[in-house]
Order: structure tokens, then C-alpha cells, then sequence
């Protein structure tokens, strides 16, 4: 099975440290097409000095790929202390290093992924210097990933539309190329509106989806993200995606069902986060598949969902639909 992955941030990383381990058996190719308009932190300040495509979300990609040793995973989330370098992760800072000199991000994606031995093949959304752009509830127009989200938390605004700049920003060929091939595309799990959906704002990408026979599947967050999809329920997860996706429909909608532990839970509200409430009815009365499960981890500080448990739900559902079972 070809398996594409869309998306960014921690939830996509996630997903791949499981799907990983099952490439070259139950997944016979994997890809991960990975946002690049972050703005925020080491990725940011690199961005505005050389004008290239986010590297933060790739790099972590590339990382949870990896076959490499330990030490090479480490040595790329590695953060700089002190004046100057202070906050930068070195994978960025190598990424940005190799784009210099071979002149294009994508190569340097490449090298580095050949460096770290990675278990498929990561490619970014657009190797373009694009920038997300919302416009509010309350009518403001807010530039930038991480502007979008302290936005929505500080004024409680809703995100009414949404979009990438330049508009006309192309996708490398090699995404369009996995997602033509794929037997099964997944979006998500992570940011609704600044991991996933960005992806989806490529008109290369986005009709190159819509003309997949791949099976379609998104993964619904475990908790809600303050500024971003607060008291969303997973329907509205779904409904908001597809939405500004541009799709009519996906084939399936993976829910977790399980409650973190009390201590953790309260930590979470505290900070204006709450699970997701799996209205499944809802998914279903649509016609589409819903899958729901127990999907955390069990020993994490962090509410994630378990990369293991969510491969395994993941295969069976290929093997499901895709067979007809």
C-alpha cells in the first residue's frame, strides 16, 4: 500500500514514528507532504533572513523518519543557548545551510533525509516563500502561522476564510506525483488551520486530491486548540476541513475516544484546551466511515494520540476499504 501523509507540526511527526515501522510490509511506500509557512521561533527569524520556505516542520519530519542513529536525531532537535544562535533548533539550521548552497530547499530536503536514512520520503508542500493569511470574525486580516493562532487567543475571533500568499504558489512535482500513485491519503492529525488545511490552500496539491482514486482518511484531533478550533467538536474538525479543503467528501474519520487521566485533563483546561467531543452520529449520518477508538498514549505527559495504535487503526482500515472486506 502507497500511503500518503498531509499535514505538520507534532501531530504529523507523530504519525510517522508509527507508519515508519511498517514500511516495506504493510506499507510499501510512504510519503509525507509537510506544510512550509510557519512563522514562528528559529523557523521565523531564518525565514525573514533568507527567504525560504519554513524548515521546522520538515526538519521534524525528518527526524521521526530516521533510521540514523540517536545521536543524529538528537543533534538535529538540538537548540542553541546564548547570544545569537539562542533558540534555533541545528536542523533548521543545516536545512538553511544546504539550501544556500545547492540553491534549492527541495535538494536539501533530499540530502538531509539521505544523511538521516530516513524510512520514506518527506516533501515539502511548496519549496515557494508562501505566507498564511485569515481573515477573522471580527473582520481583521491577520499574516503569518503563528500570528493566526495568538490572534484567535487573544481576541476570540473565529477564522472565516483563509488562504496562502502568493495565491499561485506551486507544489513540487514529486508531491503531486505521490498523491497520483497513492492508495491511501491521511490529513492530519495536528493544527487545523495552520498544519493541515495550508497544504490544501496549493491548487496543485488540492486538485491533484481531488482527482486521487486513493482512499481518503482524516484524523481528528484529541483536544481542541486554543485560537484555533476552540468548542469544536470532531464534525466540526471535519466539516471546517473540508471546508477549505475543497473536497466534498473523505472516506473515513478517525476519532479517539479516550479521556486523558484527571491530572492531565486539568491541566489542559487550565490552559483553555479540552478533549474533543466525539460526536460520531454526526460523521456518520454524511456516509462516511467513522472510526472510533481509544487512541492516546498512556504513559505521555501530553495528550497524543499513540503512533502505534494509530498505524495499526490506520492499516485496518486500508486493508478494510481498500479490499472491500
Amino acid at each position: 500500500m502507497r500511503v500518503v501523509a498531509v499535514g505538520g507540526g507534532t501531530g504529523l511527526s507523530t504519525l510517522l514514528r508509527g507508519l515508519k515501522k511498517e514500511v516495506g510490509d504493510g506499507i510499501r511506500e510512504l510519503t509525507a507532504i509537510v506544510t512550509v509557512a510557519d512563522s514562528g521561533g528559529s523557523t521565523g527569524r531564518l525565514r525573514k533572513i533568507y527567504n525560504i520556505p519554513a524548515p521546522g516542520d520538515v526538519r521534524n519530519c525528518i527526524v521521526a523518519l530516521s533510521e540514523s542513529e540517536e545521536i543524529m536525531q538528537e543533534l538535529f532537535q538540538y537548540r542553541f543557548k546564548g547570544d545569537g544562535l539562542e533558540g534555533h533548533a541545528f536542523g533548521n539550521l543545516f536545512l538553511t545551510a544546504l539550501t544556500d548552497v545547492t540553491g534549492n530547499f527541495l535538494e536539501a530536503v533530499k540530502l538531509t533525509s539521505q544523511i538521516l536514512r530516513t524510512k520514506g520520503e518527506i516533501v515539502p508542500s511548496t519549496v515557494e516563500d508562501v505566507h498564511l493569511v485569515a481573515r477573522f470574525s471580527d473582520g481583521e486580516v491577520v499574516q503569518g502561522e503563528e500570528e493566526i493562532t495568538e490572534y484567535g487567543k487573544k481576541k476570540g475571533a473565529k477564522v472565516e476564510d483563509i488562504w496562502i500568499e502568493p495565491k499561485e504558489a506551486k507544489a513540487p512535482i514529486e508531491a503531486i506525483a505521490a498523491i497520483e500513485t497513492a492508495d491511501m491519503i491521511l490529513f492530519g492529525p495536528g493544527s487545523l488551520f495552520t498544519s493541515i488545511i495550508p497544504n490544501m490552500l496549493i491548487e496543485d496539491i488540492r486538485e491533484a486530491v481531488k482527482r486521487s482514486k486513493a482512499l481518503k482518511v482524516y484524523i481528528v484531533n484529541a483536544m481542541t486548540q486554543p485560537g484555533e478550533t476552540d468548542n469544536f467538536t470532531a464534525h466540526d474538525h471535519l466539516d471546517t476541513f473540508l471546508r477549505f479543503s475543497g473536497l466534498e467528501r473523505v472516506d473515513a474519520v478517525v476519532v479517539n475516544t479516550k479521556m486523558p487521566p484527571n491530572d492531565i485533563l486539568r491541566r489542559y483546561i487550565s490552559e483553555g484546551q479540552e478533549p474533543v467531543v466525539p460526536d460520531v452520529g454526526r460523521i456518520s449520518k454524511r456516509g462516511i466511515n467513522v472510526y472510533a477508538e481509544d487512541l492516546i498514549g498512556e504513559q505521555d505527559t501530553f495528550v497524543r494520540h499513540d503512533p502505534d495504535r494509530l498505524t495499526n487503526l490506520i492499516l485496518r482500515i486500508g486493508n478494510e476499504i481498500l479490499s472491500g472486506v
